[in-house]
């Protein structure tokens, strides 16, 4: 189905909770109330019927573009309205791995407060924060019990895909929670042998005193 078909689709079912706008109208009215983080206006909606797992045409609940874009107010009327804070986006994204990307620390907080599962198959929560180098949502993400070691689908651990980033604060982080350096991706590579790649001297030293070897 094109996003098209899918905005018709989500426009038409919006339509019988506020007759009085043309649908499309209606729904992109909503999208662009979520996007500026107007918990008013979309608290409107929801009290006029709206469903608060309501989807953009990407499949992106409304839960995950405000905790993408940082709006907390927004957040807590909708997981106060129920809406799923463990739904995934067709992607396998969830509202906290979009904080967690961010680096939205009081989102991220509220979400695993409401049921947010911080360790899952696949890419997690720290390993979104660990590629952006958010360190202070990583170090609540590992306080919460997120496996430190966890292996993505393309086979980097949070350590390593710190290291690709050159992100020095992320891997401190995870070094002081004994994250494991001497753990291979899929083609022999640690976070030592990127970091050195990428000629992050710091973070190779770093790495160096935790006992990564060559």
């Amino acid at each position: 189905m094109t996003r098209r078909q899918l905005l018709r689709v989500f426009a038409v079912a919006f339509l019988a909770v506020v007759p009085s706008l043309a649908a499309g109208q209606a729904f992109e009215q909503l999208l662009k109330a979520v996007t500026q983080g107007d918990a008013k206006a979309v608290g409107d909606y929801l009290a006029r019927g709206l469903d608060p797992d309501t989807a953009d045409p990407d499949g992106n609940t409304i839960l995950m573009i405000a905790a993408r874009l940082g709006h907390q107010e927004l957040v807590s009327l909708l997981i106060s309205r129920k809406a799923g804070v463990g739904r995934r986006s067709p992607h396998g994204d969830t509202a906290l791995m979009m904080a967690s990307l961010k680096g939205h620390l009081a989102i991220a907080k509220l979400l695993v407060a409401n049921g947010a599962q911080v360790s899952h198959p696949g890419w997690t929560p720290l390993h979104y924060a660990a590629f952006e180098g958010r360190s202070e949502v990583i170090r609540f993400l590992l306080e919460k019990g997120a496996d430190k070691d966890g292996l993505a689908p393309n086979g980097f651990t949070p350590l390593m895909l710190a290291a690709r980033g050159g992100h020095l604060e992320a891997a401190r982080t995870l070094l002081h929670e004994d994250a494991n350096v001497a753990i291979r991706g899929p083609i022999g590579e640690t976070a030592l042998s990127i970091a050195k790649g990428r000629k992050e001297v710091e973070l190779e030293s770093l790495l160096r005193r935790a006992g990564a070897v060559d």
